[in-house]
């Protein structure tokens, strides 16, 4: 069955797609049966075009290096190729068979097979989509075309035995169907439910990089809540299972219970939100399940706080690196303190909205509004208009080029008032126009210093 040749044709007129097909023609004229598969097939046949093309084929490691001399083997245990052509780069992964010593995604030992056997090996249907970049021939063993019609996701052979061999594989489902708004087949709902307690054998990386695809995706609501329902949160984020069923003050809440409010906060991602933001906002109420208490209403005192501690210890739990644990620690932790701002005088005003993380907690701000319903914006334009004014009347001051270290390592001087001289001659060049770069900084220094 041929695929489309109009997405072909527009693939080729760009270099990317170009490129992809000048690595795997060389393949092809060496005598290695070579194939575009999953994600980029997935795209070509719903006419979307695809921006990462994977390159399967029955070249071994070896043999690439052969033909693509400036190739590295990225992962030899996965069969697993890098070659470079132009500007892009390209991960070529030799055809392999599903091992039973395999644990995870690491096999054990690597047994390479036929683009058939490395169907049989994949998880999900519209996965197993093979598409031959010089023939326009589809290869489509388990009728993935026609369940991507349906959207439909759907695991190849016993969906039990599927998730046993890597439990990520359950991940990987929800993730799909979040992806493009798809619903299950009735055995693989079933296993998903029936396995959630494998997901415990998930490491914290692997689920840190689910997730992070999923809050990226258009549906990710969708997936947070399978997750839920399908009882794998409760076992990988217990913080955030515990969510659902905590009520919020009916005034101000019309949209339901604390879990209800998040998935709407979600839903209203946008598409230059960017992942600690959406992080940030996936977490940023999580705090409410310990400070839920009943007075004059429902209330949460320092909930921001507590959610902030929390989510900290979630991402340190997953592997996040400490730099970003802070950052989206610091969003949650101060996603309350918005209209205090207004009343604050310009010294302190000038430490909040010329913060580097501000615009991120702006965005968290508005999600948080949109999250909620009735959504009242009102605050958050007042904070953006007295944010404005305030930038217009006090410019945000450039970033230094050069520290007092980088000078002593240039100039070879010891800590001195020289080193201030130095650093103040570099912010006077930088505010004139004279010097815009930290390489333009470093001559500028060593122009100065051979002229004294």
């Amino acid at each position: 069955m041929p695929v489309s040749p109009s997405i072909f044709d527009a693939l080729l007129r760009e270099s990317y797609g170009e490129a992809a097909y000048k690595v795997s023609e060389r393949l092809i004229d060496a005598g290695f049966d070579t194939w575009w598969v999953g994600g980029a097939v997935r795209d070509m046949l719903g006419d979307i075009m695809p921006k990462d093309i994977d390159v399967a084929t029955a070249a071994h490691p070896e043999d690439i290096v052969r033909l693509f001399p400036e190739a590295t083997i990225a992962e030899k245990a996965l069969g697993s190729t890098r070659v470079r052509c132009g500007v892009y780069v390209f991960e070529l992964t030799t055809f392999r068979k599903e091992s039973a010593e395999s644990i995870g995604r690491k096999p054990v030992t690597v047994q390479f097979g036929t683009r058939e056997e490395d169907a049989e090996r994949r998880d999900l249907t519209i996965n197993a989509l093979y598409a031959h970049p010089v023939a326009r021939e589809l290869y489509d063993p388990f009728e993935g075309e026609d369940d991507l019609r349906e959207k439909l996701i759907r695991f190849i052979g016993d969906p039990a035995v599927r998730i046993k061999h890597d439990p990520l594989r359950m991940l990987r489902a929800i993730r799909m169907r979040a992806k493009i708004d798809g619903q299950y087949h009735p055995d693989t709902f079933a296993a998903l439910h029936e396995n959630a307690s494998l997901s415990t054998k998930i490491s914290g990386a692997r689920l840190l990089n689910e997730l992070e695809k999923l809050l990226l995706y258009p549906f990710a609501e969708r997936g947070l809540e399978d997750l839920w329902e399908l009882d794998i949160l409760e076992q990988c984020l217990p913080e955030l299972h515990r969510c659902k069923g905590i009520p919020q003050p009916a005034d101000f809440h019309h949209e339901g219970d604390l879990w209800d409010h998040l998935l709407h906060c979600v839903s209203a991602f946008r598409p230059d939100d960017l992942l600690d933001v959406r992080f940030a906002t996936l977490l940023h109420d999580i705090g409410k399940v310990e400070t839920f208490a009943l007075k004059e209403r429902i209330r949460f005192d320092r909930h921001a706080e507590i959610s902030a501690k929390l989510a900290t210890d979630i991402l340190k739990k997953l592997g996040a690196p400490a730099r970003r644990r802070e950052k989206i620690a610091w969003l949650i932790s101060h996603h309350m303190m918005m209209e205090p701002l207004l009343h604050m005088n310009e010294e302190r005003k000038t430490h909040w909205y010329h913060h580097p993380w501000f615009e991120d907690l702006q965005r968290l701000f508005w999600l948080d509004i949109a999250g909620t319903a009735p959504s009242d914006f009102a605050l958050f334009d007042r904070i953006v208009e007295d944010r404005n004014i305030f930038l217009n009347n006090h410019p945000r001051p450039l970033r230094p080029l050069l520290t007092g270290e980088d000078v002593m390592a240039l100039t070879g001087l010891r800590p001195s008032a020289r080193i201030g001289e130095i650093l103040e001659k570099i912010s006077e060049a930088q505010e004139k126009g004279i010097i815009t770069t930290k390489h333009e900084a470093q001559q500028f220094v060593q122009s100065w210093e051979e002229s004294r």
